[in-house]
């Protein structure tokens, strides 16, 4: 067969672990397992089935950065901590970096991510570490002049042209209507405003210009990537970041570059993902999808260039085409914007995080929710407690006949790793098997059985702990790391051997084994294969 590769299906009813020679082979490798100490609890205590799919993304800021707090979300299930590179100092981010990898020695798989500032963004800050309260009729300030703390009533921009071609008579708009200014008079490169629709005003918050009902469009030359992202970019590397989120993408070439200096530059394998926030990333959305290696869909900028009726069927277009094109999704901004003050979410709010786990997206986010609000901890409850439901109300409506079939794969070798993961994923629905574990080094075919959403949690055995921290982001995956070696029979015997040592499988669970390794010898065949197994 052209490629060399050699596929089957083998059913093993029984599989006797008892073996003293088998059990000998366990002798100091227990502690190679590698699964994440909170999945490995809800496994305990809820079963296969009761584990939760759908991963959340927290935003770390002063809230939330002592370690004590960091825990807190992690135990609470936070998959990613993401820092946003627009807030606070680099001296910061790798404290808070530090803490993460002391965690993970604990025993917890928390990937990170950083999130780039961009250039063509607009940020002002009041100088407060906290939020704000804005008052209607109240005068402000916004300047470009660089200063220390705060001064009343005055804000700073981080563009020194942010009101060029801003006129009298035009309105701010601050993080997609937390509150409203109109502009009184320009003065120099000031601009005196006074508030229109009181709110709340987030330290560096982002701002927009509006005039007679439309965003105010200003023609930048800068690019997506300024020199501060490059910088920040530099030290995401030297940290050893799983994940670089890339603003006001407008194009699959901006991703494409970064990419490319990513694997020039950095010998850990990084991921990019894509953030959707503009129009014009709509209209390149396929291209861009394709190019990256997952997409946050961040509503909250992106609903401040589209109309807001058209944020909810944009959401839906965004994780279908992401889970055609087999790239993770973030639902991102404004999920429980009200726990930012309340310890109690809105109901609207509950369906807003309902429909995105029903239309499957791989990730949900918390901002400014974990990053500055009171209640991060309980913010990121409700999103377990809603998740779960749904995820359990899918499973029983099985929605999952619903999701499109959309062939990747061009050559042959991808063509059947494709076809083995959707063959997998139905047989796991009509076999109700108990669990799904794939051999993965690079993590292809597991998030290729994401992309399926089957109904039994995915236990991807990796020996890559990048591929482990990548797979953090996959809807149902839980990476698990495993030596590995070209023998797949072995690898299989050795993952399964690993698991019951630690309890995660037991007498009378019915498994699929999906393999997906390549042999280091370019002569030797690969194989891919599906095997049911019986423990006994």
């Amino acid at each position: 067969m052209k490629g060399r590769v050699v596929t089957g299906v083998k059913a093993t009813m029984q599989v006797d672990l008892e073996d003293d020679e088998r059990l000998k082979r366990l002798d100091g490798l227990e502690a190679t397992l590698g699964l994440d100490v909170v999945a490995e609890r809800e496994l305990k205590e809820k079963g296969f089935l009761g584990m939760r799919k759908t991963k959340f993304v927290c935003t770390i800021g002063p809230a939330c950065c002592a370690t004590e707090d960091l825990e807190k979300l992690a135990l609470e299930g936070m998959n990613i901590a993401r820092l946003n590179m627009c807030h606070n100092t680099k001296e910061w981010h790798y404290g808070v970096i530090r803490k993460i990898k002391k965690l993970n020695e604990k025993g917890f798989c928390i990937s990170v991510m950083i999130d780039t500032e961009g250039s063509q963004i607009h940020v002002v800050d009041h100088g407060a570490p906290s939020s704000v309260k804005v008052e209607d009729g109240s005068n402000w300030l916004f300047t470009a002049e660089k200063f220390e703390g705060s001064r009343p009533f005055t804000v700073q921009a981080s563009y020194g042209g942010f009101s060029e071609g801003i006129q009298v008579g035009d309105s701010i708009v601050i993080d997609g209507g937390m509150a409203s200014f109109e502009v009184m008079e320009k003065i120099g490169n000031d601009l005196s405003c006074k508030c229109t629709d009181p709110g709340l005003f987030l330290p560096r918050a982002k701002c927009s210009f509006w005039r007679d009902g439309r965003l105010v469009v200003r023609k930048h030359e800068s690019p997506t990537l300024s020199s501060k992202d490059w910088s920040d970019i530099e030290f995401g590397i030297s940290e050893g970041v799983d994940f670089i989120a890339l603003s006001f993408v407008n194009s699959a070439d901006s991703v494409k570059h970064l990419k490319s200096y990513l694997s020039a530059k950095s010998a850990k394998s990084v991921r990019v993902l894509a953030k959707i926030e503009s129009l014009e990333s709509l209209q390149n959305l396929e291209e861009i999808i394709e190019a990256s290696d997952g997409i946050m869909v961040a509503r909250g900028d992106l609903g401040v260039e589209i109309p807001l009726e058209q944020i909810p069927a944009v959401q839906e277009e965004i994780t279908s085409v992401c889970r055609e094109l087999n790239k993770p999704v973030i639902v991102a901004s404004q999920l429980l914007e009200s726990m930012v003050e309340y310890p109690t979410p809105t109901r609207a709010e509950v369906a807003d995080v309902s429909e995105a786990v029903r239309q499957y997206a791989d990730a949900l986010m918390l901002c400014g929710e974990s990053a500055i609000g009171s209640y991060g901890q309980k913010a990121l409850s409700v999103l377990q407690i809603a998740s779960s439901r749904m995820e359990l109300w899918s499973r029983e409506e099985n929605r999952k006949h619903f999701l499109p079939q959309h062939q990747l794969g061009v050559s042959l070798h991808d063509r059947i790793a494709e076809e083995i993961c959707n063959s997998a994923a139905e047989l796991a629905n009509k076999l109700s098997v108990d669990a799904i574990f794939v051999l993965t080094k690079q993590g292809h075919m597991a998030s290729l059985l994401s992309r399926n959403r089957p109904s039994p949690p995915i236990f991807a055995l990796t020996n890559e702990d990048s591929t482990r921290m990548a797979l953090n982001l996959q809807w149902g995956v839980f990476p698990l790391r495993i030596d590995l070696s070209d023998d797949i029979e072995a690898n299989i015997s050795r993952g399964i051997e690993l698991v019951k040592s630690k309890g995660l499988v037991k007498q009378g669970d019915f498994v699929l084994m999906v393999s997906e390794i390549s042999p280091a010898r370019a002569a030797s065949m690969a194989s891919q294969s599906i095997q049911l197994k019986s423990i006994v």
